[in-house]
């Protein structure tokens, strides 16, 4: 671990991922999936499981040069496969009750320099083969939670113009600063703010929008909201009955569009890092909930692949508000990485919606989903659209239009 990382304040993210992010039960499982060199962070995280009485802490390592390695040596095939075997053991075992925790912190350029189709092919593989694991985790079965670790690789990347080592310090300040660690109690501080955003949740919900309409720079875009949406934020149970914060750092209050009543234009504020590639300038065009016309300015052949997928790739299934002024945002610092990028603009995510954002959802199969407009995939992938020059506007069911958001702000 790098001298310049304070081993303070990765010790508390630490307790705070166990505590508030996931909060681990007595007697249960945890299994944290992590890059290689986060493991100073997946130790802490461990320790303060087995404090809390966790049954088991099964760590699973993913390595970039590995990574790399099949890319740049791996025959043909291998793009086509994926550890089925893995996934369906994690799903197993979050059947039986373990927890979910994941490390943030790749390389968002591990890949800039291979082949699209490649990444295309192995993230579809990759895709299916998980089902079994990230079924429980879209259908919010079980406590789950994200946190990130400054690894080498992101830490330049964020920071090219400081020595590796700093960057990976000044990359911690920052995570600690939006993971909202500062003061005695950080507990405390995510109890606080959780009900700032359950305050928003209420607000939209009390209104019952049938659609929002977006208009900025690039964008004018109405977009049908799912047949009995529901909008979250901040901690919520999970069906397993325990209260978690899944997003560290947090600051969207999302719900569920309808995949089929999605018309006009939407252009990227933010460049998506996706599969170890950035792409930039992102521009869309919907019809009835389908993007028809896609171009980027730089990664463009990643995006059009990523659309491929399959059906429910070029459609969307979470739409999420944030405001300009939250304090990710107020870093004025791209981070490469969805957990944080997300959470300093207004957000769409292409591909499958979560099923607890439509009331009932949990109980319902795919086909009913679908039927209420909850969207079907096998990819999830955030991209931001907000931005100070972006009003949103709520569409009741009778027509009237309510401000949301002016000028990247709350409205109410």
């Amino acid at each position: 671990m790098s001298d310049h990382i304070d081993p303070v304040k990765l010790d508390k993210l630490a307790e705070v991922a166990v505590r508030t992010g996931v909060n681990l039960q007595e007697g249960q499982d945890l299994i944290i999936t992590a890059p290689l060199d986060a493991a100073p962070l997946v130790r802490l995280i461990a320790e303060h499981a087995y404090k809390a009485g966790a049954g088991l802490v099964i760590p699973i390592f993913s390595d970039g040069a590995i990574t790399k390695a099949r890319y740049e040596h791996g025959h043909d095939d291998s793009f086509d496969r994926a550890p089925a075997w893995l996934f369906e053991g994690m799903g197993k075992a979050f059947k039986d009750g373990a927890a979910r925790m994941a490390i943030a912190g790749d390389d968002p350029m591990l890949l800039a320099d291979q082949d699209p189709a490649k990444i295309a092919r192995a993230s579809k593989a990759q895709s299916i083969a998980a089902k079994p694991a990230m079924n429980p985790i879209v259908g919010f079965e079980v406590n789950w939670n994200i946190v990130a670790y400054p690894t080498e690789g992101w830490a330049a990347q964020v920071y090219p113009d400081l020595p590796v080592e700093e960057a990976q310090g000044k990359l911690m300040d920052a995570i600690y600063a939006a993971s909202r660690l500062e003061g005695d109690d950080p507990v405390e501080n995510w109890a606080n703010h959780t009900a700032e955003l359950k305050k928003r949740v209420k607000w939209l919900n009390d209104h019952r929008f049938s659609a929002l309409q977006y208009t900025g720079p690039g964008t004018d875009l109405r977009l049908g909201l799912a047949d009995g949406h529901i909008w979250k934020g901040g901690a919520s149970p999970a069906l397993n009955g325990v209260t978690c914060q899944p997003n560290i750092p947090t600051e969207e209050v999302f719900t569920c569009p309808h995949a089929y009543k999605v018309d006009g234009t939407a252009s990227a504020t933010k460049p998506l890092a996706h599969q170890g590639s950035v792409i930039e300038g992102i521009s869309v065009r919907f019809e009835a909930g389908k993007i028809v016309e896609a171009n980027a300015t730089k990664g463009e052949d990643v995006f059009r692949e990523l659309l491929k997928v399959d059906d429910g790739a070029s459609r969307i299934g979470e739409v999420a508000l944030v405001p300009d002024s939250s304090p990710i945002s107020q870093t004025d610092t791209l981070f490469f990485n969805t957990l944080f990028d997300e959470n300093a603009s207004c957000h769409i995510a292409l591909g499958q919606c979560y099923a607890d954002t439509i009331e009932g959802g949990s109980e319902y199969s795919p086909e009913e989903l679908q039927q209420k407009g909850g969207n079907q995939s096998l990819i999830h992938v955030d991209w931001m659209m907000g931005s100070d020059a972006v009003d949103i506007d709520g569409i009741t069911a009778t027509g009237d239009v309510v401000p949301v958001m002016r000028k990247g702000e709350w409205a109410f």
